[in-house]
């Protein structure tokens, strides 16, 4: 079983002008026939434009494959979770930068409670306490209309 976009084992590779069983391609020189190492004339940018194979690996004679758009894997659940957690650790970064340079003390009371807490960490209960409000009520809804779902296709199997 292979893997990836490798031949098998003892197979060669197959590409353009590498076929199985078939002539190779000619190997190319990596510089022009007209160019000397003492030569101070042709600039990096003037040999990208004499040479039609300036993008190919040095001494092959065959391009680099590219990959296509076939190629390319498609967004999976891991990707998702990776990038999910990489921008959770940056808010996370964030957020602590945040609290460490907000300490300064301030009173909060809350039903006949009082105390004192920094300020940094007071904003960041006020938030948290806002963002589960939000789930709840969203979580309700989504009760909500998985319900009225649910009723509507037993209403269409009667």
């Amino acid at each position: 079983m292979s893997t990836g976009n490798y031949p098998p084992a003892g197979q060669p590779e197959q590409g353009p002008g590498n076929h199985a069983g078939g002539p190779s391609a000619p190997s190319r020189t990596p510089f022009p026939a007209d160019y000397t190492p003492d030569s101070t004339a042709d600039t990096s940018a003037d040999l990208a434009q004499s040479r039609p194979d300036a993008s190919l690996p040095a001494g092959t004679g065959t391009p680099a494959p590219q990959p296509s758009a076939g190629d390319q894997p498609g967004v999976t659940r891991t990707g998702v979770v990776w990038a999910a957690v990489v921008a959770a650790l940056v808010l996370l970064i964030l957020l602590i930068i945040f609290i460490l340079q907000n300490q300064d003390q301030v009173a909060v009371r809350y039903f006949g409670l009082e105390g004192l807490v920094p300020l940094g960490m007071a904003l960041f209960i006020a938030s948290v306490t806002g963002g589960v409000l939000v789930a709840v009520a969203g979580g309700a809804r989504i009760l909500q209309l998985r319900r009225n779902a649910h009723r509507a296709r037993l209403r269409q199997r009667k």
